[in-house]
């Protein structure tokens, strides 16, 4: 994330995440076991972070979307999982050697997808570092620009709404979005979602706070439907209509 773009960093860190683990058991384990364990503890789970952690040692609840046993090699398990933000892999890990009653940890971990990027879509620095010079010396734009994608990018995986020209400079300025500026939405929209505000030409305004579902929207003519959370488009983008006096 680059400049203006870190204020749009917690869409991946509230974003689910996939990882490819490397488990050690302290102890040889069937398969039937290993995929029976696996198997139980996918779903909702109670964690507490571990010791080393950044956060405080509380039981949590996270969520276990997906967990693929991919090989067993004696004691090492190989496996991939999707799990909701906030979920620590080696205390999964550890939890399973518990259940096993043999005792395991965390060997390697791989993250390959956070949020809708995947390992895919990674570039080296070598290849930064050439795209950069083709721009800077040879004043070639292509490769930095299929490099460092527009902020708009990262939007994919959470609802948008589309507000009038005319309401634009007064979101840059930080006011909330009433239903009579917006245009379009999505229908897929909850209170208490984070929304992507954008303007009719798909150019990302601000992140906020949806004050109403997507059908309340819908049905309503007046008061605020989501609450302005972090602007990302300088004021002055767009003319400041809404100063004007009728």
């Amino acid at each position: 994330m680059l400049e203006e773009a870190t204020k749009c960093s917690r869409i991946f860190m509230h974003s689910g995440k996939q990882y490819v683990c490397l488990m050690r058991l302290h102890e040889k384990r069937s398969e039937e076991e290993i995929r029976k364990a696996l198997n139980f503890f996918t779903g909702d789970i109670y964690q507490v972070p571990p010791i080393r952690a950044s956060v405080s040692r509380r039981v949590r609840i996270r969520t276990i979307y997906r967990v693929e046993l991919l090989e067993i090699d004696g004691k090492d398990v190989l496996f991939t999982i999707d799990c909701s933000a906030g979920t620590y892999i080696r205390k999964y890990c550890y939890d399973i050697g518990l259940y096993l009653g043999c005792g395991a940890h965390m060997q390697e971990l791989r993250r390959t997808r956070v949020g809708s990027l995947t390992e895919d879509e990674a570039v080296t620095l070598p290849e930064i570092y050439k795209a950069y010079i083709e721009w800077k010396e040879n004043k070639e734009e292509k490769y930095i620009r299929e490099i460092v994608k527009p902020i708009e990018y990262s939007l994919k995986i959470i609802p948008k709404v589309y507000v009038l020209d005319s309401a634009v400079d007064a979101i840059c300025h930080g006011a909330s979005v009433a239903v009579s500026g917006i245009s379009m939405l999505e229908n897929n929209i909850n209170k208490g979602d984070m929304v992507a505000i954008l303007s009719l030409k798909g150019e990302l305004i601000a992140l906020g706070k949806a004050l109403m579902t997507s059908n309340e929207i819908f049905e309503k003519n007046s008061g605020l439907a989501i609450k302005t959370d972090r602007v990302i488009m300088k004021p002055n983008t767009y003319p400041p209509l809404w100063k004007k006096k009728h």
